[in-house]
């Protein structure tokens, strides 16, 4: 999705998992009357087009295209969550591709047991997902605004099972790539005080490898509150980051 004119320096934003472009409608329509926004949809999400196989396929997949449709550079990527792995990556196979990045709710820390888990769990509860009352119950669970339902239903009854299974294993087995200490981006992150110590413990170690890079703690928030549900603040701070000299 495109918001904005192509003549605007671009933006780039990645969503979260089991999530699509309307992660960032909001911030998009804010921060549209002065740059170029996309929001593509990440691999096995509703409207992509092709299946999801790793997140590093997804990097290249989008580094491909943002040489071949942007000039190989854009001046702001931002992330949440599998988007913001997507991110990490990205900064480690180039580490130039953005000016600046914006790391919201990434997790670096893999978890042996949660990735074993994974594939029963999604049987279980995959022939769910199509029912009212199940998506209700997940909705509240995210802390997204009310209004941001419709598409999450609608969005999530289109992944398939063999990708949602994909995505979330890849997600729970990423760790910290060592290239991306090479990077030349400008690195904000940014997780929510209410979120588990898993993704605050992640938000330090990628502070430390990235000496130079900030680091904000949101308080009262939990995962990916800050794009979605306070996209006013988000927008804002994409307009301080793109501020900086």
């Amino acid at each position: 999705m495109e918001f904005g004119s192509s003549h605007s320096e671009p933006l780039l934003f990645l969503h979260g998992g089991g999530l699509s472009w309307w992660n960032y409608r909001e911030a998009a329509g804010l921060l549209a009357p002065d740059y170029h926004v996309l929001v593509p949809v990440l691999d096995g999400h509703a409207g992509s087009d092709r299946p999801f196989t790793s997140i590093e396929d997804n990097a290249a997949e989008i580094l491909s295209w943002i040489d071949t449709h942007l000039g190989g550079h854009v001046l702001l990527i931002g992330g949440l969550s599998l988007g913001a792995q997507v991110l990490l990556s990205l900064l480690s196979m180039r580490g130039d591709v953005c000016r600046h990045a914006l790391v919201e709710s990434a997790s670096v820390i893999p978890s042996a047991l949660t990735h074993a888990l994974i594939g029963p769990a999604v049987s279980w509860s995959y022939p769910l997902i199509r029912s009212s009352w199940f998506a209700r119950l997940q909705f509240r669970s995210l802390h997204m605004k009310p209004d941001l339902f419709e598409d999450y239903y609608r969005d999530s009854c289109a992944i398939r099972k063999s990708d949602m299974v994909a995505f979330m294993r890849s997600s729970t087995a990423f760790s910290l790539p060592s290239a991306l200490r090479n990077t030349s981006a400008s690195v904000h992150i940014y997780a929510g005080k209410k979120e588990t110590r898993e993704i605050l413990f992640s938000a330090r170690q990628i502070h430390r490898l990235l000496p130079e890079s900030t680091e904000t703690i949101l308080p009262g928030l939990y995962h990916g509150e800050f794009s979605m549900s306070h996209a006013d603040a988000y927008a804002s701070a994409v307009r301080t980051i793109l501020k900086e000299i």
